[in-house]
């Protein structure tokens, strides 16, 4: 469910060039680290499973990016085009990050994404897996915020 005043292009029925401007764009807005503006993307009723958390509104997720952005520390994120069809879109993706200690980490994942008519994520379904690592073993580079376009993405990565 969503407002009749937000749209977020690009709408489904996705093609591959509208997918992947729709992967840029959520990865943008992730690595915003803005709990407000992210969750505007997703439907009033939106439904999630992130690792063993369930979100059942736009609320509820925008409270769990806050406490992720407060735990995950210079965050960046590359997410890549998997699949998609009519209104789906499924990414892989990988995350650096460290805690409050200093521990740096990578994460990887992969989500399963469904979009209503308005563009907006009805529903997220992610699987993650964290790789603790070491800081000279860190990939993202960028200064906090979009990643540059002239960024290595995770295929060129060989992740």
């Amino acid at each position: 469910m969503s407002s009749a005043a937000e749209v977020r292009p690009p709408l489904p029925p996705f093609n591959r060039e509208s997918a992947m401007h729709k992967v840029r764009l959520a990865e943008d807005g992730w690595n915003s680290r803005d709990p407000e503006r992210v969750s505007l993307a997703y439907t009033l009723d939106t439904q999630w499973r992130n690792r063993a958390e369930f979100i059942n509104d736009r609320e509820q997720a925008r409270f769990f990016l806050a406490r992720k952005w407060a735990r995950e520390l210079d965050y960046r994120l590359i997410k890549e085009l998997w699949a998609f069809s009519d209104n789906r879109i499924a990414v892989r993706y990988a995350y650096e990050w460290h805690d409050d200690s200093g521990n740096w980490y990578r994460s990887y994942g992969n989500e399963n994404w469904e979009f209503d008519e308005q563009g907006l994520m009805a529903k997220r379904y992610a699987c993650i897996n964290d790789l603790p690592i070491q800081e000279h073993q860190r990939l993202f580079h960028w200064p906090l915020g979009r990643r540059p376009d002239d960024h290595p993405g995770l295929s060129e990565l060989g992740l």
